[in-house]
């Protein structure tokens, strides 16, 4: 931590006095530090608040670099707020830690999970037929199929259909209950059911490309390997580079697929050195500008919400805003009307001000260290699917206002009823 404050007062400083690379340097370094702490204490690569350090911080560092003229010099305000988001996370974690044990030994978090694999089989079959059914649907009352149409580069966008599309979004859960299965058979069960559920991974993973939603393929994917790193007493980094060599050839096609050259996007980005490649100049600016759009709300923000923008997902779940749409007129304030993507604590701050990001930090605290205890003792599957669920929104923590958004607690319903049926499968099979 005295890393950390000592790198966030440099890059502030350095940051007033317009030397944005060795700002935004100060705080890449402060995140990598932070990371490597945690790791070199659990060895675990998906920690919690190690996750949470490197992204949340290193995003902020990223947006210190000032690569676009979109960006400008933040209020103080803004960075009060930014520093709050990581320092009461880490503190809370710190103190509980402290306090109760780390849940890990000198040899790394123990791996005791085993279970009946049959139920979470029917699982992610019922998953995937459920999905590919709402997912024709949509294509049948709208009409088209996003990756089919040519030169409409918002026709993604606008595949949905009201209460329907949360169910075909939530085919990015299917990959995770495979490596779930996986897992729990061991090599050891029926082939053909192993075949069957890799057929339903591939039928659930080629939703989102028809749809052509890059977040949504990226998230399952990330899902998945998340909840298989977090089912291993060891994983090595480069095992990774097979889940890149996917993701990475499978996102530039459903760019292309989306209608978005080259000369569109820049035009958006509005970098400073126009000859930087576009495959550099996107991921940069949809992650530094997250940061620039709280800026944004911190300047222009007329007042304070006081929990209705927070409470959105209520709203849309439960019917609410077809009753009182006056619930939902609460306006985004970004820089730039393409790039509306927030940050997680934008909410927060929406509605409570500086409080309410200091609030929602201690919350998040809280909820990853309990995760991170209950996980070597977890004797429900579910619970490494929910695992991976906030180690990716914390990952992301830069991207969108996730507990603000209807989906993921569609997300979390969805494991919890899962949850639900695999403990009474297991409750009737004692019996």
């Amino acid at each position: 931590m005295i890393v950390y404050l000592f790198c966030y007062l440099a890059s502030f400083f350095l940051a007033r006095f317009g030397h944005y690379y060795l700002s935004g340097v100060a705080l890449m370094i402060a995140a990598v530090w932070l990371y490597i702490s945690d790791y070199r204490h659990t060895r675990s690569l998906i920690h919690l608040r190690g996750i949470f350090s490197l992204f949340w911080v290193g995003g902020q560092g990223l947006a210190c670099l000032k690569l676009s003229y979109l960006q400008s010099d933040w209020q103080i305000m803004t960075w009060v707020c930014f520093a709050l988001a990581f320092v009461g996370f880490w503190v809370v974690f710190e103190v509980l830690t402290r306090l109760y044990g780390s849940g890990y030994d000198n040899y790394g978090r123990f791996r005791s999970f085993t279970g009946n694999a049959i139920p979470v089989f029917c699982l992610l079959c019922g998953l995937t037929v459920l999905t590919l059914a709402t997912f024709i649907l949509e294509a049948v009352v709208l009409g088209y199929v996003p990756l089919l149409v040519r030169g409409v580069p918002h026709a993604y966008s606008e595949f949905h259909l009201t209460g329907v599309h949360y169910i075909t979004v939530s085919c990015v859960l299917v990959p995770s209950l495979t490596v779930l299965y996986l897992h729990m058979e061991n090599g050891r069960g029926s082939e053909k059911r192993m075949v069957i559920a890799l057929v339903m991974t591939l039928v659930a993973l080629m939703i989102p490309i028809l749809c052509v939603s890059r977040f949504q393929f990226v998230f399952a994917v990330m899902l998945a390997a998340f909840t298989y790193i977090s089912l291993q007493k060891s994983f090595h980094p480069l095992y990774l580079l097979p889940v890149l060599a996917v993701l990475l050839p499978v996102y530039l096609l459903l760019t292309v697929a989306r209608s978005h050259d080259a000369e569109y996007l820049m035009g958006i980005f509005e970098m400073k050195q126009e000859t930087m490649p576009v495959f550099l100049a996107q991921p940069y600016i949809y992650i530094a500008n997250n940061y620039e759009n709280f800026n944004c709300m911190v300047e222009v923000l007329p007042r304070h919400s006081l929990g209705l923008k927070g409470l959105y997902p209520l709203w849309v779940l439960s019917g609410l805003k077809f009753v009182f749409p006056n619930l939902l007129q609460y306006p985004i304030y970004v820089d730039k009307r393409e790039l509306s993507t927030l940050t997680l604590f934008y909410d927060a701050y929406y509605d409570f001000g500086w409080p309410g990001v200091l609030l929602l930090s201690c919350l998040l605290g809280v909820a990853a260290y309990l995760l991170t205890v209950k996980l070597r003792e977890m004797r429900n599957p579910m619970g490494y699917l929910l695992y991976a669920q906030l180690a990716a929104y914390l990952m992301l923590s830069f991207f969108t206002t996730w507990l603000s958004n209807p989906t993921t607690w569609f997300y979390f319903a969805a494991t919890a009823v899962m949850a639900v049926y695999y403990h009474l499968n297991e409750h009737r099979k004692r019996i």
